[in-house]
């Protein structure tokens, strides 16, 4: 198999060409191994190859799945392949293997997902962009000197790029979506508790983060979730056993939805030019798709919830900070981690026990409003950033602000972060590039990030679709419509 013919196939064409005898397993492995190595240098989106072990798996030819042979990247960060560290971002975590599979990595590869790799993440999955000090910056594929989003920045990029049709992502705070955006892929957030987090993990980010996968087409991300939803044993969030198919979904007609749309920031302030002007074109589309479309948006009060979520969030980098520590029996040390995630650690430092569980507290009523907004609509749209993705380095800690947090941090200085008003200037900063995903995660719901926009100079601007609880086939629906409609599969980056 050459590599423009590899590029062509999303995961299922691929699976379905194996199965066929078309093409072996290894041919295509070889193929997408000579891609990311043709690639990957320039975009840094692979940092621990597998490939030995890819091998080896696809010469046992053990698994029968769905997706059986189609190369697969699973984003350092969160999932657990046996033997193999789970970097973090971080460069103690970099050389600690782990000692047994997720349950999600499980179902992947019961599937037929062929592990080629991991991808590229900002320590411990905290920055909507990838420059991690301890493997360096991923690249966006369409623009290298942008930066391709984040938490799974190298994923998306992978994806973007032709390495693989397929690799794994965990949101947060929109880091499967945001990527998705930035790299101009398919990527949705599941359902909390759609799919499994354990047993290496209780409930990440208290609930406000889970896995799935950015995808080249819409059929892989649902036939990914076929293969992998429901619960494991002893998960926090169960929800009632799903009996149909997300992939039959993808290709029925979604009826006549109505669909709320908003481009006012729930978070943030601003929203570019190109974006208004993206939001707009797919307002009309979905007129013209037949579907109602409505301006409303569900009521978040801006200052409180991102100071909440900023709370909240700190409080699990501290506790991030604090447990590597712990495990590899060295001191808190500023050096030893990049300054955005020492610096929300330092902060959480400062915050007190009551404050973090008022913070919890008022984000759980504040999904309540959210989600009763949705007994009126089937769907919200958004944009899912505010801008075009910025240049690398744009969102990092300026050098001055890079060498006070040092000096905090040698101090314990998260109690003076809190007096110079600082908790309150980042909130406003970290929302101000995501000013909508961050919501979506903390009520659960589903949402994907469709690259239905583009900007005058080729840049990729995705739309976000967020369904009711537990409604992910309604997602799917709509996306499999969108993507008949507007098909991107054909715009690929130079690279």
């Amino acid at each position: 198999m050459t590599l423009l013919e590899y590029g062509d196939f999303d995961g299922l064409g691929l699976a379905a060409l194996i199965r066929r005898g078309e093409v072996s397993a290894s041919e295509v492995l070889d193929a997408a191994i000579a891609r990311i190595e043709a690639v990957n240098p320039k975009i840094n989106a692979v940092v621990r190859p597998l490939f030995e072990r890819a091998r080896s798996r696809v010469s046992s030819g053990a698994s029968e799945g769905p997706l059986a042979g189609v190369p697969f990247l699973i984003k350092d960060l969160l999932a657990q392949v046996d033997g193999v560290p789970t970097g973090n971002g971080n460069r103690y975590w970099a050389g600690q293997p782990a000692r047994g599979d997720s349950e999600l990595v499980r179902r992947w590869q019961k599937a037929g997902l062929v592990v080629a790799g991991k991808s590229n993440t900002p320590e411990f999955g905290l920055t909507p962009y990838t420059e991690p000090n301890a493997t360096g910056p991923a690249r966006n594929p369409w623009d290298l000197s942008r930066t391709p989003g984040g938490s799974s920045g190298g994923s998306a990029a992978a994806v973007a790029s032709g390495m693989v049709p397929i690799a794994s992502g965990g949101d947060g705070g929109g880091s499967i979506r945001i990527p998705a955006s930035a790299c101009g892929v398919f990527g949705l957030k599941p359902t909390r508790g759609r799919t499994p987090a354990g047993p290496f993990i209780g409930d990440a980010w208290s609930g406000f983060a889970i896995e799935h996968v950015l995808s080249r087409s819409v059929r892989d991300s649902a036939a990914v979730l076929d293969a992998t939803h429901g619960p494991d044993v002893g998960s926090p969030h169960p929800l009632p056993v799903f009996n149909g198919s997300y992939l039959d979904a993808v290709s029925r007609p979604p009826g006549r939805l109505k669909i709320a749309v908003s481009k006012a920031p729930m978070l943030g302030k601003a929203v570019s030019a190109e974006v208004a002007t993206a939001f707009d074109e797919a307002t009309r589309l979905l007129a013209d798709l037949g579907h109602e479309v409505v301006e409303a948006a569900p009521p978040v009060d801006r200052e409180a919830f991102s100071m909440a979520f900023l709370t909240a969030l700190a409080g699990e980098l501290r506790a991030d900070i604090e447990f590597t520590a712990q495990t590899f029996g060295v001191p808190i040390r500023p050096g030893d981690y990049d300054a955005s995630s020492f610096g929300m650690g330092l902060l959480g430092d400062g915050f007190s026990a009551a404050e973090l569980i008022a913070a919890h507290r008022y984000l759980k009523l504040s999904s309540r409003s959210v989600l009763g907004f949705f007994s009126d609509y089937d769907v919200l749209m958004t944009p899912v950033l505010s801008s075009l993705p910025v240049k690398i380095g744009a969102l990092q800690p300026s050098s001055v602000e890079k060498a006070l947090l040092k000096v905090l941090g040698h101090v314990g200085g998260g109690w003076l972060l809190r007096k110079l008003g600082i908790a309150e200037q980042l909130a406003a900063q970290t929302f101000e590039f995501i000013p909508w995903t961050p919501v979506f995660n903390v009520t659960g719901q589903p949402a994907m990030s469709v690259p239905l926009g583009w900007s005058p100079e080729g840049l990729p601007i995705g739309m976000h679709f967020v369904g009711r609880f537990a409604e992910e086939e309604t997602l799917f629906s709509l996306a499999g419509q969108l993507e008949q409609a507007r098909p991107w599969k054909d715009k690929r980056p130079a690279v």
